[in-house]
C-alpha cells in the first residue's frame, strides 16, 4: 500500500484514482457511502461496506459483509496467492510440455529419419512407449498438481523479480525435469513387464 485518502470529496477521490491509474498503478477503493459510488466504479478493485448505501453496494466489485476496511489488505493478499499460483501451474505447465515433446517426438520419428537419433536422449523402449509413458506420466501429474492448485502457491511478500526468479527456477526447472524422470521411470516399468 503506498497511499490512502480519507474524508476527501467524489471529485477528490476521482481525480486521485485516475492520477495512480494513469502511472500505471492498480487502485483499490472501500467506502460505504453514496458519495464513494463513483470512485469505488472507477477503482481497479472496489470494496463496498455491506453496512453502506445500495450505491455504493452497487458499485464496488465485492461486498465486504464484516464492513471492516482492513480486509481490504487481505484481499489483496488473496489475490496476489490466486496470481501467484496460476503463474506457477502455468509455467510448470508449459516446462512440462515442452520436455514432454522434446522427449516424446525423437522416438517417434528416429525410425523415419535416423539423423534425429542424437535427439534422443532418453533411449525410449519403442515409440508406442513413449506414446504410452506420456499419458500414463499426464494422468500422474495432473493428479499431483490438484493439491497445489487447491491449497495455492504459499505467499510471501516479495518483489516482483525475486518471485519470477523463485516460481522459474521451481516451477520451470521442475516442470522441464518431472517430465523426463517420470516417462523415463513408466518406460522402463512398461518394458519390464513386457507391455511394449
Amino acid at each position: 500500500m503506498d497511499d490512502f485518502l480519507a474524508e476527501a470529496t467524489p471529485e477528490t477521490k476521482m481525480r486521485l484514482i485516475k492520477e495512480e491509474q494513469a502511472k500505471g498503478k492498480l487502485v483499490a477503493m472501500t467506502g460505504d457511502g453514496t458519495n464513494d459510488a463513483p470512485a469505488l466504479a472507477q477503482a481497479d478493485v472496489g470494496v463496498a461496506m455491506n453496512t453502506g448505501t445500495q450505491a455504493a453496494k452497487e458499485a464496488g466489485n465485492m461486498v465486504d459483509l464484516d464492513s471492516n476496511p482492513t480486509k481490504l489488505l487481505e484481499v489483496v493478499e488473496v489475490g496476489k496467492q490466486l496470481l501467484m499460483t496460476r503463474g506457477c501451474l502455468t509455467t510448470f505447465s508449459i516446462a512440462n510440455d515442452v520436455a514432454k515433446y522434446f522427449a516424446i517426438l525423437p522416438a517417434l520419428f528416429v525410425v523415419v529419419f535416423p539423423e534425429i537419433a542424437p535427439l534422443n536422449v532418453m533411449h525410449l523402449a519403442s515409440p508406442l512407449s513413449a506414446i504410452l509413458s506420456a499419458v500414463i506420466f499426464n494422468a500422474i501429474i495432473i493428479i499431483l498438481l490438484v493439491p497445489l492448485a487447491l491449497r495455492g502457491v504459499q505467499y510471501r511478500p516479495l518483489g516482483a523479480a525475486a518471485l519470477l526468479r523463485r516460481s522459474l527456477l521451481i516451477y520451470g526447472v521442475g516442470g522441464v525435469i518431472a517430465p523426463f524422470v517420470g516417462i523415463k521411470l513408466i518406460d522402463m516399468m512398461l518394458a519390464a513387464v513386457g507391455l511394449v
